[in-house]
């Protein structure tokens, strides 16, 4: 028999809801929080018949509370969870063929629909907390529509939320029906601090626990909730307030998805004392925990984010947006009025953005994209988005996919990347501080920096491969999925199923233990190994000798809880590789084999050390990293970092970690991947020395695994970077001095002059080309600096041409009177020439040069050198202004000759 449970305020909505959702396939719900939606609606459909045929399948953000609603809603119609009411996470699986109402995470609904595109037994999907836009949210609820509209219109539809931009959505739906209620909400009193917290505050945990003791002391009464960001603010929260008086009678509790499910249940359960329950926004939606009439908010969260440009994954610490601290406040009002402590000013909660990033802007796209691939899109950019990501996630999560061997482009032949694969054999050994063998593959010059790609075009269509299609049937990251299919062809397939199960939850060490715990870590894992996974391995295979004891962990600094996770889920993994068609016994291998399947799958996280003194390491993509100081793969050159973190410290600095190391050897680079192994040279100008240097890089991607100089450097690329620290002025031609510039004007000025002559002039590209042919040969300053230059400039022309040049355009003007002076040209203003008025006694005609087409301008200059007139008529100069100057001129030098 059914559970009697109070008449909640989403049951106001009952008749419309039922009228509405027979007359429409798509609905959208606005509800508050508490108001009953995520456990009354499901059953409301059950009970007016929509199921009789199938299923409601609930869509929920977060496993913690697909599973704790699953087990209310059973509860109140009492049934066994699992019968009527089931759910269904990623590694856990609770429903049978007679299961109505189906509570389940974004991504299993999204894999089940590439198994079964029509969804076959399914009458109605129920988006729950759609407002949350988590990427499998988005990407279900397109494939949904998609689906409805092409083959299952009688597919119903309904996306619910407590805080939905409603406008934005109705649009996507359309046509859709909305209904809203106002729920039955308690008012809540926002207290805010006095000002923002500065450097000088207290940490947010003890000002969690003033807050709390602020309210007991002033009468405050009830369940307490606190929202931390993460388990260890959570943990020390509860200890700040454990160690207050007035948590005298309070019952302290946790809640986070990391603690086990009896955990979880004890911190939603009721009890005949208050409590206080410290979480993360996992109970911000859809949790509802009773009784709370307080809300201690520290308006943090830890939200993932993934960088495209860089291949990085960040979990950092950030403000909640107004939204979430609306939603966080409203569970202090659900069963009386409330109050909800903000641990920020007032002034910065309206700095706060009004709703989160949706994660399909925010996180790695190459699993979904993967998924979408399997059911037939092939045009992501097509694709029915609500919103589009951006063009380099997509970009990036199919060239990683095409990186695996799980995507090809359609232009090319639909075959997967090729490894080659030996198991049994392996390279000879090597001396890591020697270059490797030189490769059978092209030399490319590189002059500097490599040039910019060209502009973008369409980007090439992508289908999956048959290699793609595999990987899906593992419900892990591609990364993973193909290092377990390499295992089948190395034989290592129970170890790699190990390694993926090790890595699906939280940290199975614990970390900065204390010196007797690492001290017997060091004796029982040992402190060397080619791979992180070993020393885990050993640690887990510890834990499970020991039945998962918590004082056998404790001693070994060994998360119990998911040492004991661990296992079911390598049981999974097995299962899923033996109906593969995997060879999953465990055996004894070398191993390199497992080393070698984790490069295949992390081909893209390929790292070199910089140097022993460190921990500094270079990353294939241009990116550098510290190598974890945990990490037992401390001697390896090379190395492939499973995980590459953007991670905040204590003292708020970033750091780029790599953790979950596997040493790894150059040769295997060149076995298994050999399409990504080149030879370069490249050559730069090091601006210190004043000289070109060259160097022959054997590169994997754009990583330098053995480089070499080369001496001298490659003539043409080395003249063309002096040319252009020459262009730049920082470096100097000494010859090149203002008679070479003066040939150059005569030239430029000539051929526009006169362009029947058809003289060709120096543009600026062809002046750097000239100078860059001075610059042949050299590899330094110290070779430039005497080298001839007006010789390589003048060959720019013919011999008749020269003449040309020197006839019309002369260094050197004839005057009448047998004066030769030098025409100095100026490039924008008429050529001139400079001389004491004595020296054109006798020149009466303008001289022109150009034809005949250019007059010349005079500079006539006083005995003195000053000027004293500046002319392009001799004949009226002599005529109308000599007279007075000569009679000025006569006075102040009496000794020269005046005419």
């Amino acid at each position: 028999m059914p559970v009697m449970t109070e008449r909640l305020p989403i049951y106001e909505l009952e008749e419309a809801l039922v009228s509405e959702a027979r007359a429409h396939r798509r609905l959208i719900l606005q509800a508050p929080t508490g108001s009953g939606k995520s456990t009354q609606v499901p059953q409301m459909l059950l009970a007016h018949g929509f199921l009789d045929r199938g299923q409601a399948v609930i869509l929920q953000p977060r496993r913690l509370a697909t599973r704790l609603l699953a087990a209310r809603v059973a509860r109140e119609r009492g049934s066994e969870l699992g019968r009527e009411v089931g759910y269904q996470i990623r590694f856990d699986h609770v429903a049978g063929s007679e299961t109505r109402l189906k509570y389940v995470t974004e991504g299993i609904l999204l894999r089940q629909m590439t198994q079964d595109p029509l969804l076959s037994g399914v009458d109605v999907l129920v988006f729950d907390e759609f407002h949350e836009r988590h990427l499998y949210g988005d990407i279900t609820l397109a494939r949904a529509l998609d689906l409805q509209a092409a083959q299952r219109p009688d597919l119903l539809i309904l996306v619910m939320s407590a805080t939905l931009e409603t406008e934005t959505l109705q649009k996507y739906l359309h046509p859709c029906s909305v209904l809203r209620s106002e729920g039955r909400m308690f008012p809540v009193e926002i207290e805010y601090l006095p000002r923002r917290p500065g450097p000088g505050s207290p940490p947010v945990w003890d000002l969690a626990a003033g807050a709390f003791e602020h309210s007991v002391r002033n009468g405050g009464r009830g369940d307490v909730l606190v929202f931390m960001p993460g388990s260890f603010e959570i943990n020390q929260t509860l200890e700040a307030i454990r160690h207050s008086h007035e948590s005298a009678g309070y019952l302290l509790l946790p809640l986070h998805g990391e603690l086990p499910p009896r955990d979880q249940d004890a911190a939603v359960a009721r009890y005949d004392r208050p409590k206080v329950v410290v979480s993360t926004n996992v109970a911000e939606t859809s949790v509802t925990i009773d009784g709370v009439r307080l809300v201690i908010d520290s308006g943090l969260a830890r939200l993932p984010r993934y960088d495209p440009h860089r291949g990085i994954n960040t979990l950092l610490i950030e403000r909640i947006s107004q939204a979430s601290a609306d939603q966080r406040a409203g569970r202090a009002g659900r069963t009386a009025p409330g109050t909800c402590a903000r641990l920020w000013s007032q002034d910065e909660h309206w700095e706060r953005p009004a709703h989160e990033l949706p994660e399909i802007k925010r996180l790695d796209l190459a699993e979904v994209v993967l998924t979408l691939k399997a059911a037939g899109v092939d045009d992501l950019r097509r694709f029915r988005w609500l919103e589009p990501p951006s063009e380099q996630a997509l970009a990036h999560a199919e060239e990683l996919l095409v990186d695996l061997g799980a995507l090809h482009v359609a232009e090319l032949p639909p075959t997967p990347r090729s490894i080659r694969m030996e198991p049994t054999a392996s390279p000879p050994p090597s001396d890591p501080d020697s270059p490797p063998a030189p490769l059978p593959c092209p030399t490319r010059m590189l002059p500097g920096t490599s040039p910019a790609p060209p502009p973008a075009s369409t980007p090439p269509l992508t289908r999956i491969t048959p290699v793609g299609r595999k990987m899906l049937a593992f419900p892990v990251h591609p990364r993973y999925s193909r290092m377990l299919l390499a295992a089948g062809e190395y034989g290592c397939v129970y170890q790699a199923c190990l390694v993926a199960a090790l890595t699906q939850g939280r940290d199975l060490l614990l970390r900065r233990p204390g010196r007797d715990v690492a001290a017997f870590r060091e004796d029982l894992f040992g402190d060397r190994a080619l791979s992180d996974f070993w020393i885990l391995m050993r640690a887990w295979n510890y834990a499970s000798k020991n039945n998962y004891s918590i004082e056998a962990c404790r001693r070994a600094g060994v998360h119990a809880v998911t040492a004991r996770q661990i296992g079911p889920l390598l049981d999974q993994f097995l299962r899923i590789a033996r109906d593969e068609g995997l060879d999953v016994e465990p055996r004894r291998v070398p191993d390199e084999a497992l080393q070698k399947c984790i490069l295949i799958g992390f081909s893209d996280r390929v790292a070199r050390r910089l140097d022993t003194g460190t921990l500094r390491c270079e990353l294939v993509h241009g990116r550098r990293g510290v190598l974890a100081r945990e990490s037992v793969v401390h001697d390896s050159p090379l190395l492939v970092a499973a995980e590459v973190s953007e991670i905040e410290g204590a003292d708020k600095t970033v750091n780029t970690l790599l953790s979950l190391a596997t040493a790894v050897e150059a040769g295997w680079l060149r076995d298994l991947l050999p399409q990504d192994i080149r030879s370069e040279v490249k050559v730069e100008y090091d601006a210190t020395a004043r000289r070109v240097v060259a160097q022959d890089q054997l590169r994997f991607r754009d990583l330098p695994l053995a480089i070499r100089r080369i001496e001298p450097p490659p003539a043409e690329p080395a003249a063309r970077l002096l040319a252009a620290e020459v262009a730049a002025g920082r470096l100097t031609l000494p010859n090149w001095d203002h008679q070479v510039d003066q040939w150059l004007l005569r030239l430029n000025l000539l051929s526009g002059w006169c362009p029947e002559l058809q003289l060709p002039p120096v543009t600026e590209a062809d002046r750097h080309d000239l100078v860059e042919q001075l610059c042949l040969g050299a590899v330094s300053f110290k070779d430039l600096k005497d080298r001839p230059v007006k010789p390589v400039i003048e060959a720019w022309l013919s011999s008749a041409q020269k003449t040309l040049l020197d006839k019309h355009a002369p260094e050197r003007l004839s005057l009448s009177n047998g004066r030769t002076p030098k025409v100095t040209y100026v490039a924008d203003g008429p050529p001139f020439i400079a001389l004491r008025i004595q020296e054109l006694f006798g020149v009466n005609t303008t001289p022109r040069i150009g034809m005949n087409r250019v007059p010349v301008v005079a500079h006539i200059l006083a005995p003195s050198m000053r000027p004293v007139q500046i002319t392009q008529d001799l004949a009226g100069f002599w005529r109308d202004h000599y007279p007075r100057i000569k009679q000025e001129l006569q006075r102040k030098y009496p000794k020269h000759e005046w005419k």
